[in-house]
Formats: C-alpha cells, sequence, structure tokens
C-alpha cells in the first residue's frame, strides 16, 4: 500500500484541479470493477452513459469519452474542420494560450484569435477574423470556439450564446463549446445543460468532468451530426481512446445520472461568492487598502488586484493560488467542490492581516 505523502487538509485556491476525486465518484470506480467487461468502449457503462447525456441534452447526440480537456477540444475541433480550416477564439482561450500548441501542431488547425475585455466572443468580435473565404492565401475560419465558463470566471448567457450561434451559422460557420467548467456555467445561470448548448445552437462540445470531482474523465458530445465527422477514427489517433473505458464512463454516469455535478459545481460558485463578498465588504468599510477586482464573480474563480508584494506574502502563509498577469498584481482565486467555508474565512482573514501591513 502506497503512504500517503500530502496533508489532506491542506487546500488551496490555485485551481480546481488541485482538489481530489469527490468520494461519489472513487465509490462509482470501485462499483465498475471487478469481472470483465469489453475494452475500447464497448462495455454496459459506456452505453448507459450515451443514456444519461440524453437526458441532459437531448436524443440524438453522441458521446466520446476521452482523458482530458485538451484532448477533447482538439479531437472535436478536428471533427469538424477540413485541413485547411481555422477556428476563432478569444486569446485567452484555453485552446490558445494552455494547451502547448496542441491544436495547431496535433490537429493542423490555425487559431485565429480575438482579444476581449472579459473572455467572452461576441459577434462583433468574431467579425474582426471571420473573412477572407475562398481566397487561398488564408486559412479559412470555420468554426468559433467559446468557452463556458470563460478562463476569466464570465458566463455567457442564452441570448449571448443563441446571438453566436446565429451569426455563425449564417456565415456558414459551426459552434463548438470548450466546457471544462460547463456545470459551473449550469450552477451559475440555473439552467439544465441543454438550454445554453444545444437549444441555444451549439454544435459540439467539450464536456468537463475533472474540475468538478473526476479523475481524467471528459467528453466530446456532439449535438449535432452534421457538423462532426470521423471521431470515431480521430480519437484514437489522438491518443484519447481509453481501452478501460468503463472506468471513465462510470465517473462520468455518477456525476451526472444524479445531481452530484449540479451540487458540486454549485458549491464551488457559492464558495467563490462567499469570498468575493467578503472582500466587497472590507472594501466598501475601506479596511482592504489596494484590493480590487477585474472581473465579474459568476462562477467558481474570483480575479484581484493585490499591491505589490501581498501574493508572495500570501503564498509565504500557506495559500496557494497562481498569479494570473503579474505585471499588474492580478491573481486568480479557485474554488473547488472540497472548499469549505472554514478555507474561505481563513483565507480572507490573511488577506486581510496582509493588506493591513505598512
Amino acid at each position: 500500500m502506497t503512504d500517503q505523502l500530502h496533508d489532506t487538509a491542506v487546500r488551496g485556491f490555485a485551481s480546481d484541479n488541485y482538489s481530489g476525486v469527490h468520494p461519489e465518484v472513487l465509490a462509482a470506480i470501485t462499483t465498475a470493477n471487478g469481472g470483465h467487461q469489453v475494452a475500447y468502449g464497448e462495455d454496459v457503462y459506456t452505453e448507459r452513459l450515451q443514456q444519461v447525456f440524453a437526458h441532459h441534452f437531448g436524443e440524438g447526440v453522441e458521446v466520446f469519452p476521452v482523458f482530458n480537456g485538451t484532448g477533447a477540444n482538439v479531437t472535436g475541433l478536428q471533427s469538424m474542420l477540413p485541413r485547411w480550416g481555422a477556428v476563432i477564439s478569444a486569446s485567452t482561450a484555453h485552446i490558445n494560450s494552455d494547451e502547448g500548441g496542441a491544436p495547431e501542431r496535433v490537429a493542423g488547425i490555425k487559431l485565429l484569435t480575438v482579444q476581449t475585455a472579459d473572455g467572452k466572443l461576441t459577434p462583433e468580435l468574431i467579425d474582426r477574423e471571420a473573412w477572407g473565404w475562398g481566397d487561398e492565401h488564408r486559412a479559412q475560419p470555420l468554426v468559433v470556439s467559446i468557452t463556458q465558463t470563460s478562463e476569466l470566471g464570465t458566463a455567457y448567457s442564452v441570448d449571448e450564446i443563441r446571438a453566436i450561434a446565429d451569426h455563425v451559422h449564417e456565415r456558414g460557420m459551426k459552434l463548438h463549446v470548450d466546457g471544462a467548467r460547463l456545470a459551473n456555467a449550469a450552477a451559475s445561470l440555473d439552467l439544465p445543460l441543454r438550454a445554453f448548448t444545444r437549444d441555444a445552437g451549439v454544435d459540439v462540445l467539450s464536456f468537463g468532468g475533472t474540475k468538478n470531482g473526476a479523475l481524467g474523465a471528459e467528453a466530446i458530445v456532439v449535438l449535432n451530426p452534421e457538423a462532426s465527422e470521423g471521431l470515431k477514427y480521430l480519437r484514437k489517433l489522438n491518443m484519447q481512446l481509453a481501452s478501460k473505458m468503463r472506468f471513465v464512463s462510470a465517473q462520468l454516469i455518477a456525476l451526472l445520472e444524479g445531481d452530484l455535478w449540479l451540487r458540486s459545481a454549485s458549491h464551488a460558485n457559492a464558495m467563490a461568492r462567499r469570498l468575493r463578498d467578503a472582500l466587497d465588504a472590507g472594501i466598501a468599510a475601506g479596511e482592504l487598502p489596494g484590493l480590487g477586482f477585474t472581473q465579474a464573480t459568476q462562477s467558481n474563480g474570483v480575479f484581484a488586484i493585490l499591491p505589490l508584494g501581498v501574493a508572495d506574502r500570501l503564498r509565504a502563509r500557506g495559500f496557494r493560488f497562481y498569479d494570473w498577469d503579474a505585471a499588474r498584481g492580478e491573481v486568480r482565486w479557485m474554488c473547488s467542490f472540497d472548499t469549505s467555508e472554514a478555507d474561505i474565512d481563513s483565507f480572507v482573514a490573511g488577506i486581510r492581516d496582509e493588506l493591513a501591513r505598512p
């Protein structure tokens, strides 16, 4: 038996990937264990998963479990494009800034990026790169990819997604959603998953389970079969085909067959809201000099500005989090399914202490 090498009481705010596996998901893995099941997705758990996703997104959807979000994005986008196709995204999008060039190096996809103030695209911003069709010298913009919730913690409304979908489709393009935190978006919007995806005109999405308490379990979800082809082959080609797929599928079933996905996401969002509200109150009372916020807190992330040196002092006290834009003192604080009220209150107290120092 492996020795436990870390203090399980320590939690931080660096990433929702830092959290462990939800106990109910671990139990589902154990339940799926034992005996033999057909490999490579021909198992009863992956069959059930199709039904579970149909419950949330409607009949006729196709679900392809994969290992990670980058694999889901790269493989899903690749299925939507010819070799000469390009993808329009926000410059902050994960596919552009955090996937090691995988969309371009692995899938051969040209990314056409747009600067945004809040991580969200609009039809007007899309049009900055949606041009040049028929020009043999330009990669053809054929897909728009948005992130829900965005890398800046902001959430698209149904109307915003519908406006983008209509705009994209009118121009002969397709709409992809990176849904690494799709559950957090549903909790924030207080809407079922289908309402702001399939019903709003999304063609293909990446569904995130890992940030919501799973262990390396994501999925490509084809909402419009006419928008994607070849995933049966591309998933293997991109090294995302699990041999023992039942253990990936069982985790997603555990999240989505009941309300675990929503409970976990709602809790993470609520903890971010608790953090933001406590600090807003301190700012209003004049007790937190130099603290400010750069984005609305609409999911499980808080983006803040700290005076010079404060972030490092907080980290020296054991609070883990990342700089987002060190040049201007911007930091990101993420909450998870297992973040507690005590974690938040302790962090707020630490921030107060450091901002009170001369």
